[in-house]
């Protein structure tokens, strides 16, 4: 089918798009040799894991879950981080993953001895204390108080040199949606505080939060930053960018339910933003939308004088969109397509309310749509 034909709402998530992100990973580890892999906590559609296997060398975790699905769908490098893992969990752990991540050397020592008989590499999140985001500290595992990670203080500390040996990597993540200098300003933060432990390692992993297939991400000052330590350590260097896997590579479709008017005109979609898109309300952004203007924008608004906002159907009376302009009225049953909606969508949504959940939709480099998982009823009440 097309996507005239597809119900709304549902997630439209474009395979050629996808392909696209993945040729340009691919070249930065054949340009670099650097291994790249899935953070699954951003985008998990696992119907993909095939096609995302033979370009990427595997899958990141952070939890058992996540670990399991990346095991049995891609069946490459599997590694895993978590703050704290379940005693009861670890041995299934072990069983799926090749990469066990410690946050903290307490939980170094309580696992060590089971991962080295599994015969697992082992690393430790160390924590840099160098941030480089604004105004999302929800997102800053370098922010004040941070549990995220272990500082200097506490490694050279709490590690005597015999501990600090049997660890293979150190593993670092502090980036969120950001540019290779943001990288080069924290691996400066990184030799600076660990420099001294790296030669002995086998593997860096640089984390998260790179915007590598973004149009303007400086994939060459990244390639610089990844050689610098290759030469410098003699050490393997991991990536796990889990957005730039799927970064404008998926829509969400809604239609519009009602209109309402209390001081401007509401639009109610049948796509909430505390169910569907939840990242809009955490973060919190305006999601661009296709053929809509920001009504802020002076040149916008004389091009696109009829103002709404887009509200989804829940009772939350927060549950709002954002303001956007069209250069037309907008009238019941009329539909609307949501931009970079494959990301921390499908691993966020929830059925607050008894929302239906969107339809997962694959389009592929012809248009056609085929539907890959449909929700009803029984998946909101299985869970409760």
């Amino acid at each position: 089918m097309r996507r005239d034909n597809l119900r709304t709402p549902c997630y439209v998530v474009q395979k050629e798009r996808i392909r696209e992100n993945l040729e340009i990973l691919k070249e930065v580890c054949e340009e670099t040799g650097c291994r790249i892999l899935l953070a699954q906590k951003a985008f998990s559609m696992f119907s993909l894991y095939p096609l995302i296997g033979e370009y990427l060398n595997g899958a990141t975790a952070s939890g058992l879950y996540e670990a399991r699905l990346g095991y049995e769908e891609m069946g490459r490098e599997n590694h895993i981080f978590s703050p704290a893992y379940r005693e009861e969990e670890m041995e299934e752990i072990l069983k799926y993953c090749d990469h066990i991540v410690f946050n903290s050397p307490s939980q170094f020592r309580k696992y060590r001895t089971a991962v080295k008989r599994a015969g697992r590499s082992m690393g430790m999140r160390i924590n840099p204390e160098c941030s480089t985001q604004e105004g999302h500290a929800i997102y800053d595992p370098c922010a004040p108080f941070s549990r995220l990670g272990t500082t200097l203080e506490k490694f050279s500390e709490e590690m005597s040199p015999e501990e600090i040996a049997e660890l293979d990597g150190l593993h670092f993540h502090t980036l969120c949606e950001q540019n290779a200098d943001a990288l080069a300003e924290t691996l400066d933060a990184v030799e600076a505080k660990f420099g001294r432990y790296l030669s002995g390692m086998k593997w860096l992993n640089f984390g998260g939060g790179h915007h590598i297939t973004r149009k303007d991400y400086d994939r060459e000052l990244l390639k610089k930053c990844i050689r610098r330590v290759q030469e410098k350590y003699g050490v393997e260097v991991y990536l796990e960018p889990g957005e730039a896997v799927a970064l404008n590579a998926g829509i969400l479709l809604t239609e519009v339910l009602e209109l309402v008017e209390n001081g401007m005109k509401i639009a109610i979609l049948d796509t909430s933003a505390a169910c569907h898109m939840p990242d809009v309300l955490e973060m919190p952004y305006r999601p661009p939308l296709k053929g809509a203007g920001d009504p802020a924008d002076a040149a916008e608004r004389s091009e696109k004088p009829y103002v709404y906002r887009l509200a989804g159907p829940t009772c939350l009376a927060g549950d709002v969109i954002g303001d956007f302009a069209f250069a037309k009225p907008l009238r019941i049953g009329d539909r609307l397509e949501f931009q970079d909606m494959a990301i921390y969508t499908m691993v966020k949504n929830n059925t607050f309310n008894g929302m239906q959940l969107p339809d997962i939709v694959l389009e592929d480099e012809n248009g056609e749509c085929w539907i890959v998982r449909r929700f009803g009823y029984e998946d909101f009440r299985m869970r409760l």
